[in-house]
C-alpha cells in the first residue's frame, strides 16, 4: 500500500487489497472512495467485497467509478459530495492513483489555485497540467 496525501484530509493510493483496510483505518482515514471500475480488477477486489470488508471495520465506502479518458462531471460531483460528507480523512483508490488525484483536482475547481490543483499532485508523479482548461473554466463558473 502506497498512501500520498494530497493534503491532510485526501490521499490517494494505487490499488489497495482487503488486507490493506485495517491499516487504513489505524491510519486514521474514516472513507475510502474507489475509484477504479470492477472491469479492471478480479472480483475478489471488486467493490463488494471491499466495500464489505471496509463496513466491517466502520469505514465509511464510497463506490465511484472512473473510467480512464473518460471521466464524467457526475464523477467530479459524487466525488466532492463524498470528500464533504466525510466526518475524516479520506483515502482515494485507483490502479495508480492518477484519477483520483485528477477526480479530485476537478472536485476543488474554484475552492484551490489551479496551480496548487496542479502542482499537489505533480509531487507524486501525477501530471494534470492537460486538466488546466477544465480547472479554470469550472472556476468561473464557480
Amino acid at each position: 500500500m502506497d498512501i500520498r496525501s494530497l493534503t491532510p484530509d485526501y490521499a490517494v493510493s494505487p490499488q489497495i487489497a482487503l488486507e490493506d483496510l485495517p491499516a487504513i483505518r489505524e491510519a486514521g482515514f474514516t472513507t475510502v472512495i474507489d475509484n477504479r471500475p470492477d472491469a479492471e480488477i478480479p472480483g475478489e477486489i471488486g467493490a463488494g467485497p471491499m466495500q464489505a470488508a471496509a463496513e466491517a471495520l466502520g469505514l465509511r465506502f464510497i463506490v465511484n467509478p472512473v473510467i480512464g479518458g473518460a471521466m464524467t462531471m457526475e464523477n467530479v460531483t459524487a466525488q466532492a459530495a463524498a470528500i464533504e460528507a466525510s466526518d475524516g480523512p479520506v483515502l482515494a483508490y485507483c490502479a495508480s492513483g492518477n484519477r483520483s488525484s485528477q477526480v479530485w483536482a476537478l472536485a476543488h475547481a474554484g475552492k484551490m489555485p489551479a496551480d496548487d490543483l496542479i502542482g499537489i499532485p505533480a509531487r507524486f508523479g501525477y501530471q494534470l497540467e492537460g486538466l488546466r482548461g477544465t480547472i479554470e473554466t469550472l472556476a468561473r463558473q464557480g
